[in-house]
């Protein structure tokens, strides 16, 4: 078996955690772009969908409709796509009721990666899943993901180099989310200058960088 973390196995199954719509985009929108490209089964989980976060000119429940066209212009299958409907902001006060959503997940999906939220993150929401999925998946590689905005700190322990057409993908992606075209981190300009940055450190043109939080070799 191909060890968790080398993206080469087709067929390996990849799970990613966003605690909101639009947080797996941009914190591994690349990576799911070239997992897939090399056959893997990648399964999306969204727990929040910040209706009460949408700007008043759009319908509430915008971003449900905009995940299913980000997730699908990274090439995830609508059928391994999974939203819930947790309050934005609230997720601690839930964090029992998601833990064992994560674990019937686990048991369901079988993943050998699971990509979450870095636990260097601030947001509430955030930190709930990072420690919850953390909990439910400690038998599998789990990978932190970087969301600059929200982390003090980042320990840069793992890199997926990425090629233009995985990072055009995830620029793709997040142009899916009209809701949410008016914050500085999903413009095309920053999303390519993130890559560029990370991709430097490995003397690569693009990459994402991720805090290994636990890794598992089969």
């Amino acid at each position: 078996m191909t060890p968790p973390g080398s993206y080469l196995a087709p067929g390996e199954r990849i799970l990613v955690l966003a605690p909101h719509t639009d947080d797996g985009e941009l914190g591994c929108g690349g990576t799911i772009s070239r997992l897939i490209e090399k056959g893997c089964e990648v399964y999306y989980a969204a727990f929040s969908t910040a209706e009460e976060s949408v700007p008043p000119e759009y319908p509430p429940d915008i971003l449900q409709t905009e995940v299913r066209a980000g997730t699908k212009a990274l090439g995830i299958d609508p059928a391994n796509l999974l939203t819930y409907r947790y309050r934005v902001r609230h997720l601690p006060d839930v964090r029992q009721e998601i833990l064992e959503e994560l674990m019937r997940l686990k048991e369901e999906i079988k993943p050998s990666t699971v990509f979450l939220p870095s636990s260097h993150d601030l947001h509430q929401d955030h930190q709930t899943i990072s420690m919850e999925g953390l909990r439910a998946f400690k038998t599998v590689t789990v990978l932190g993901y970087e969301l600059p905005w929200n982390n003090m700190a980042f320990d840069y322990r793992h890199f997926v180099a990425l090629q233009e057409r995985h990072v055009q993908a995830k620029v793709n992606a997040l142009a899916c989310y009209e809701s949410q075209k008016h914050r500085p981190y999903v413009q095309e300009e920053f999303l390519r200058s993130w890559a560029r940055t990370r991709g430097g450190q490995i003397f690569v043109d693009y990459a994402e960088a991720y805090d290994v939080l636990h890794w598992v070799m089969m």
